[in-house]
């Protein structure tokens, strides 16, 4: 491993890597922020609390609330077990994916361009960057529909004004990934501040709640149920966060020997479940606002967000229900935005060993969503953009397996991991989740299209 952040050339400590040499990781950002040799448990654990919450963006963006709204709406609570559920595979995952870039050095796209052949590695680039293109995707329309909903602003223009935000991204790149970071933070304590304001407003049943965190066979028997569920399921996994953070766990500069290396597992281990925690908090609190206010009143048909926008304010007597709720779409929207350029950076540099300016690569990565979305928005409105987000995450479940598969094969790999390597319980688990998530996919592609 590189000793220092600007190495031009990173020599792995693993000699069963095919490959030896290579640049680290964000280059940029590799190893700067200090990590204390000495202090409490707490100093050190707030070291590395950061990267999780990137990560915990990608699990609440906009493409997880239509499908949280129409399992609130239409089957009450009963799926609020299916969130939890996706949850703890997320949380599993994605300590995977920290734990493989702090023993490795190296981040998943890179430990996939070592290990497989270049053909292989080209195609497993150019579905990931299908799947970035379409979580971007989502993002945008999220914040045009945000921008829509506060400002009137017609669902054209506001994708247009979307393009804008690289300037946000390239102003936190050059003071340091700390404020890109507390950017994050920032905005998700603003997604979840709303959403406990809405929650107080509607006054949900607590002992409904809970049942529903039980899971119900319910949603195996009843088809409707089955397939929000796996909806649900689908889009709450997203492939570019495990690229994203076996990547950003690296700009802490951890002591490299195995007892700092185990250390740094353990406080990223806890800063992506707690960030995953709350991206729990913000996922069940959608389904459980639409439960206790579309679901109570017999609107069991709502399943878009401008929908659920539109009948908050009458149904919880005021405004300010719908208000928050756009304020948090936005914010989610944006703060999508920012991971999912690291992301798409990371994945090119990783895979093929380019390198661009960032602000040239969001443009491109902007111009792929942009175009369709300007396009099916002037032929077809506000109901083509809500197809075209749905259409978005079927993209995204028919990539997860491609990055999960190699995620638990490197990670149970002792040649690659050594003493880090997952053992037997978690090896076992990691694979039943990564077969659990092609089966879903599948299943969803089919139920989708046939």
């Amino acid at each position: 491993m590189a000793k220092k952040a600007n190495a031009s050339e990173l020599v792995l400590t693993d000699p069963n890597w095919q490959s030896k040499k290579g640049h680290p990781s964000l280059e940029e950002v590799y190893r700067t922020m200090k990590v204390p040799k000495k202090g409490n448990f707490f100093r050190k654990l707030f070291a590395f609390i950061g990267p999780g919450y990137l990560v915990a963006v990608g699990y609440m963006d906009p493409g997880n609330w239509a499908t949280s709204i129409a399992g609130g709406s239409t089957f009450n609570y009963t799926l609020l077990s299916v969130i939890l559920i996706s949850n703890i595979m997320a949380i599993i995952l994605q300590a995977l994916a920290a734990k493989l870039g702090i023993v490795t050095g190296r981040d998943l796209a890179q430990a996939c361009r070592d290990y497989f052949s270049k053909p292989v590695s080209f195609g497993l680039w150019v579905l990931c960057e299908i799947a970035i293109a379409a979580c971007d995707l989502a993002e945008l329309i999220g914040s045009a529909i945000a921008l829509n909903l506060l400002f009137g602003i017609p669902l054209f223009w506001g994708i247009c004004l979307t393009a804008l935000d690289i300037l946000i991204v390239l102003l936190l790149q050059n003071k340091g990934f700390r404020y890109i970071e507390a950017f994050v933070i920032a905005l998700i304590l603003i997604i979840a501040g709303c959403f406990i304001v809405e929650l107080a407003m509607a006054n949900p049943s607590l002992k409904s709640i809970a049942l529903g965190f039980i899971p119900s066979s319910q949603i195996i028997t009843n088809p409707s149920m089955l397939f929000i569920s796996l909806g649900i399921l689908g889009a709450t996994v997203m492939p570019h966060n495990l690229y994203l953070h076996s990547s950003i766990v690296q700009t802490r500069k951890y002591d490299t020997s195995d007892e700092g290396k185990k250390e740094a597992i353990k406080f990223a281990t806890i800063d992506s479940t707690v960030a995953l925690m709350l991206a729990l908090f913000v996922n069940a609190a959608i389904l459980i606002l639409a439960a206790a206010t579309f679901y109570k009143s017999g609107n069991t048909e709502i399943a878009s967000i401008e929908q659920a926008f539109q009948f908050l304010t009458p149904l919880l007597g005021t405004t300010l229900a719908s208000t928050l709720f756009a304020v948090a779409l936005l914010a989610s929207g944006q703060n999508s935005t920012l991971t999912g350029t690291l992301a798409g950076q990371i994945v090119m540099e990783g895979f093929l060993d380019i390198r661009l300016p960032s602000w040239l690569r969001r443009l491109i990565t902007r111009s792929v969503a942009i175009i369709p979305s300007l396009i099916v928005t002037y032929l077809y409105g506000a109901s083509g953009t809500t197809k075209l987000l749905i259409l978005s995450q079927v993209i995204l479940s028919f990539q997860l397996s491609f990055a999960v598969f190699p995620l638990v094969m490197f990670t149970s790999d002792k040649k690659k991991m050594g003493k880090f390597a997952n053992k037997p319980l978690l090896k076992y688990t990691a694979w039943i989740i990564a077969s659990f998530i092609a089966i879903l996919n599948v299943y969803l592609l089919w139920g989708t299209f046939f």
